[in-house]
């Protein structure tokens, strides 16, 4: 055993933030923001809490309350005669319906508020306020005119999402360009969004001057191109991190239709310093390359004007701090410049940390305890996001908390500078095979469609085994096939319950005997004593296994250890309680009885951050307490660790009756049918 034992551990940090996004809060919570993001953060957190210990975790979220989305959609419902309270009670009714669903997903944040909303809301200001001047006393913001879109027929500038068109970054194939973003999180100009309309009226919306501020991100180039290489270096990080954020660190190119190439060269004299490419293969465009981002805006203005069309490349654009619609934070007032708003995308980059500090306050914890989990050497925060959003998180971000420098976000001689944080992005959940959206054209089911028709915990397992740290999957649960025969064949087995029949079959069974076991022939008590070299060596092995595998999250190679133990757990207790019984050994009887309940703890001790609820109940009539049997700080030597001596002297530990066909894992009502 000392080999396994005494086997290199990787390492954890003392402390630790685990967040998971923020929804928006025009909307209810869907398969994709559950099973996608919420589901396998909580898994992480609950592994994290039984690692290090749950004083030293924050599981941290909230609903985004602002932004045009939110603002469109709001107005939407009043127009249509189906809300009238104010735009302030639509977001609370979508924020608690959120909060609701979160919980019948079992998902254990320690907060989960909003970036508007009661203390959180009010410390989410304040960080907002900081931080922004702090960026602003760094040298880093730059106040800039730029031409937004106006809706004549209307009389108002349009917020982001009152404004559609076609993306105009080179490759992308996204028919829902807003503003200045895409729905694939590509940033542009306004002025290069192709064919703009104003969802308002239909019309095509005028471009006037609006002044903001704006984050200097092209000045930390340098910065991402050497944290991209140690996020290559790092065989922990998933590969579409760095690939993703080195797609913006490239000089700005126009590309322009090979049949404008006689237009190009008439004038291309007119346009600042470049490099021109000529198109290869059957490509349709050829290439003009500058040395920055001014010698760009610069030519797109001239080609323009010439009435050249083009796209522009991903690169590093000066990133909008402030905007201009009414509904959002509001922006500190700075040389003079009020009536500002925060842009939603930025506030909610440092929105995690708010929620720590309004968490750490709940707890009435000192107001600066936030750094240790931000700040500190031995701490860490993971952020599980969607690989759409690595620009903000990946590019924006970064470079946001570098901006910072040494005196981080007060500035007060403590230790602020931010640490930066570990991304954990996952590949898109598409339903079945194609991407779902709440705001496209396939709409994917609810949270509480969901539970309609699956158990929490079945859908839990099932979400994790997917894979989507390494691709795209589809979720496919019968329930919602479009192939109604489908739904009605009983021969057609349903995906979504896979994993779902690991709990209410095989680990079921390994519980039930144990517990039916100790109450027929050992007086309704766990044996205790030395357990079998072969058990504790598979054991070791598991929980080795497993730790590495979560230490790099990767929860769907984590579920398979965990699968694979518990089939074999109870394949060695139906093999060796046969062999007992057919030699008439009791001893034999007694060492499988007692190795049983050991692979058994070790089996709950795993799936613990997967299916909560199962484990703590075995885990009460088991009669230990959750600190002593979920916490990785012990021996794992035998379970005599967890009794109190008078026991251990008695060779027995006493557990609570199960009652006849009790089930640890049940299956939804509907599966019984």
């Amino acid at each position: 055993m000392a080999d396994l034992k005494d086997s290199t551990r990787v390492t954890w940090p003392v402390r630790a933030v685990v967040t998971a996004g923020m929804p928006y809060g025009n909307k209810p919570l869907h398969f994709g923001h559950i099973g996608g993001v919420f589901v396998p953060a909580d898994a992480f957190a609950r592994f994290l809490r039984d690692r290090i210990g749950a004083e030293n975790v924050r599981f941290v979220s909230g609903t985004d309350c602002f932004g045009s989305p939110i603002n469109e959609g709001y107005r939407k419902l009043v127009e249509a005669g189906e809300f009238s309270g104010t735009i302030a009670d639509y977001v609370l009714a979508n924020h608690e319906r959120q909060a609701a669903t979160l919980e019948a997903f079992q998902v254990s944040l320690d907060i989960y508020d909003g970036s508007g909303i009661g203390h959180a809301g009010d410390v989410h200001q304040m960080v907002t306020d900081q931080f922004i001047s702090r960026l602003h006393e760094q040298g880093h913001l730059r106040l800039d005119s730029t031409l937004q879109f106006y809706d004549a027929e209307a009389g108002t500038f349009l917020n982001g999402r009152q404004v559609q068109g076609r993306c105009p970054v080179q490759g992308c194939k996204s028919e829902h360009g807003y503003a200045d973003e895409c729905d694939l999180g590509h940033q542009y100009a306004p002025v290069d969004l192709i064919a703009p309309v104003s969802t308002l009226t239909g019309t095509t919306p005028e471009m006037r001057p609006v002044e903001n501020w704006y984050f200097d991100l092209p000045d930390f180039e340098a910065f991402l191109k050497g944290r991209v290489d140690d996020l290559r270096a790092d065989d922990e990080v998933r590969p579409v991190v760095p690939q993703t954020i080195a797609e913006f660190l490239v000089p700005p190119v126009v590309f322009v239709k090979n049949e404008h190439l006689d237009d190009y060269r008439a004038l291309a004299d007119q346009l600042p310093p470049h490099s021109f490419r000529e198109a290869e293969g059957n490509k349709s465009s050829f290439e003009i390359e500058f040395a920055d981002i001014e010698a760009r805006d610069a030519a797109r203005t001239v080609l323009a004007g010439a009435g050249i069309r083009f796209r522009t490349s991903k690169t590093l654009v000066p990133f909008r701090i402030t905007g201009n619609i009414e509904w959002g934070v509001a922006a500190p007032v700075i040389d003079g410049v009020e009536g500002l708003t925060v842009w939603c995308w930025p506030e909610s980059l440092w929105a995690p940390i708010s929620f720590t500090i309004a968490a750490n306050d709940e707890r009435g914890l000192p107001r600066g305890s936030w750094r240790d989990f931000w700040c500190s050497d031995d701490a860490r925060v993971y952020q599980f996001i969607g690989q759409d959003n690595l620009y903000f998180y990946g590019v924006a971000q970064p470079a946001l908390w570098e901006a910072l420098g040494e005196g981080g976000l007060f500035d007060d001689g403590e230790d602020s500078r931010l640490r930066q944080t570990t991304l954990v992005a996952n590949h898109h959940m598409l339903f079945g095979k194609k991407k779902a959206s709440s705001s496209g054209a396939v709409k994917p089911p609810t949270g509480e469609q969901l539970l309609e028709h699956y158990t929490p915990e079945q859908l839990r397992a099932h979400f994790l085994a997917l894979g989507l740290d390494q691709k795209s999957v589809g979720f496919s649960p019968k329930p919602f096939d479009p192939d109604l025969a489908k739904r009605d064949d009983p021969r057609v087995a349903d995906p979504a319950l896979k994993e779902g029949a690991l709990l209410t079959n095989v680990f079921n069974r390994l519980a039930r005997s144990c517990f039916y076991e100790a109450q027929k022939n050992f007086d309704g008590c766990m044996p205790l004593g030395r357990v079998s070299d072969e058990v504790r060596r598979r054991a070791f092995q598991a929980m080795l296994d497993y730790e590495e595998r979560m230490h790099r999250v990767q929860l769907h190679a984590v579920m398979t250890v965990s699968d694979e133990f518990i089939r074999w757990s109870n394949k060695y207790w139906a093999d060796h309680i046969k062999a007992a019984e057919e030699s008439g050994d009791e001893d034999a009887r007694r060492q499988v009885l007692l190795d049983s309940f050991y692979l058994l703890r070790v089996a709950c001790l795993l799936m613990h951050p997967i299916v909560p609820v199962g484990c703590e109940k075995i885990c009460d009539y088991l009669s230990f307490g959750f600190d002593e049997l979920f916490s990785w700080n012990y021996d794992f030597d035998s379970n005599e660790e967890l009794c109190p001596a008078m026991e251990i002297d008695a060779g027995a530990h006493r557990i609570h009756e199960l009652p006849p066909r009790f089930d640890f894992f049940r299956k939804h009502e509907s599966q019984y049918k």
